[in-house]
């Protein structure tokens, strides 16, 4: 369920609620009971996974690079 953020038109306050995407929309300010609006923000976007860029975006040269890193690396160990 997403996190939606909200602000007062009246007041200015800005909360936020976590609902469904089906739920329907605040209508009313918590603080001054006026009309809100609610606000979009763009989702960021999280990569976790060890080597993406090395096996999917990189270019030749770089991929080279990182693998003579990693040699030198297990070298000195």
């Amino acid at each position: 369920m997403p996190t939606y953020v909200y602000k007062c038109e009246n007041c200015g306050y800005k909360f936020e609620k976590f609902q469904k995407i089906t739920a329907k929309k605040i209508e009313e300010c918590p603080e001054c009971e006026g009309k809100v609006k609610r606000l979009i923000f763009g989702s960021g976007v999280i990569f976790k996974s060890d080597g993406f860029y090395s096996t999917d975006y990189n270019n030749k040269k770089s991929v080279s690079k990182n693998k003579e890193s990693k040699e030198q690396v297990n070298q000195n160990k």
